[in-house]
């Protein structure tokens, strides 16, 4: 395309975006003219721009290279299920500053593994626990931990992609319209199954109308006066497992950056927030192994490996690996912290909003102590200033 007809294109989609009314323009064309205008703007971003959820941008591709799959409380389980069979897949999973793709196959189990390790003390809890899991996810190359009742859309997605290869996806969303979970097909195997899957699982009524409901304004955190920050912190050092932290944070009604705050001194450390570039450089210079955790209020992914290339582009810095990216707009990221929490080093970074982007630690072999590497990579990190702990 010659210059002056992509420079009249992208014009005329800023007149078309900026100058008609809602009303002037369905969704659909508002959309084709920021894509014009912004062809490598994100679906998250434009619709923020257009002022929808992504969702229902989503959604306006019903009857031509979308298509509505069922709901109900145990469907986006089920279809996580199915998804299993697909072979190779891309994993990605995202939040609103930080996004993690991780390519490979999930580990499938039997059924009956399922229940194994769980804490049948009541049936009830036995069963919730049992809801949250799919049968697979659980360490492995697709590494996953999932909240399903926050899942609430899902959608089968058939389109060309670049190089006019065929995308298909598996895409999953919340009652906000926030994208939770995407699964990308990655081998010819997966293509029969994933057709299956979806004619399974379409729902009867293929309506844009989605219902999407506004997110709860966020709860006002606690005042830290309001803290007993010595009865806090002695529970804290009688932590044993850092998986006891978030039944830690709601026992003193804590948010998580909170909760940094208040730590006993010794234990965490601020960091600058783009100590997260050279978390993520010296990882790659050194190949140590790290686990990465990012995720949201319905999906958790991790990856743990060895990181290589790593660069900063569009406004993000990534990791940009064959089987494993991940994408962090640190210029919104407000703060980090190096944590010690019952034996264990990591690091965690928040963003202006407070909200947890993506948090790492180091991979150890079980039951041996934490790597020297990653124990001085994580203490040499750029420390803030005193007066922003």
């Amino acid at each position: 395309m010659k210059a002056h007809h992509r420079f009249a294109l992208a014009l005329t989609g800023a007149l078309l975006l900026n100058y008609l009314p809602a009303s002037a323009a369905s969704l659909s064309e508002r959309y084709d003219a920021l894509r014009a205008n912004q062809p490598r703007l994100q679906a998250r971003d434009a619709a923020k721009t257009l002022n929808v959820s992504e969702a229902d941008l989503l959604a306006i591709g019903i009857g031509k290279t979308v298509t509505r799959l069922q709901e109900g409380e145990n469907v986006p389980r089920e279809i996580m299920r199915r998804a299993l069979d697909l072979g190779t897949v891309m994993a990605l999973t995202r939040n609103e500053n930080g996004v993690l793709e991780r390519t490979g196959v999930a580990t499938k189990l039997k059924p009956q593994e399922e229940i194994t390790g769980l804490d049948a003390d009541k049936e009830k809890e036995r069963e919730a626990r049992l809801r949250n899991i799919a049968g697979g996810y659980l360490g492995g190359e697709i590494d996953m931990r999932f909240t399903f009742k926050n899942w609430k859309y899902a959608f089968a997605v058939v389109q060309p992609g670049k190089d006019g290869v065929v995308s298909r996806s598996l895409q999953f969303f919340d009652a906000h319209g926030d994208a939770v979970h995407k699964v990308y097909v990655k081998s010819e195997a997966g293509v029969p199954v994933f057709d299956k899957l979806v004619a399974d699982f379409r729902n009867p009524v293929q309506s844009a109308d989605l219902k999407v409901t506004a997110a709860p304004a966020k709860t006002a955190e606690k005042p830290d006066s309001a803290i007993d920050v010595k009865e806090y912190q002695m529970a804290w050092n009688e932590l044993t497992d850092v998986h006891q932290f978030n039944r830690l944070l709601g026992e003193f009604g804590l948010t998580r950056e909170q909760a940094m705050r208040l730590a006993p001194a010794s234990s965490v450390q601020r960091v600058t927030p783009l100590a997260v570039r050279q978390l993520l450089e010296e990882s790659a210079k050194q190949k140590l192994e790290i686990m990465a955790f990012l995720g949201n209020e319905a999906a958790i992914q991790i990856y743990s490996g060895k990181v290589s290339k790593v660069q900063e582009a569009g406004g993000w810095f990534n990791v940009l690996d064959p089987e494993f990216n991940l994408h962090l707009r640190d210029n919104a990221f407000n703060s980090g912290y190096v944590i010690k929490r019952a034996g264990v080093t990591s690091v965690e970074f928040f963003d202006k909003n407070g909200e947890l982007v993506v948090s790492f630690f180091g991979v150890r072999e079980r039951n041996k102590p934490q790597p020297q590497s990653w124990l001085d990579m994580t203490a040499a990190l750029p420390k803030a200033g005193a007066d922003r702990r």
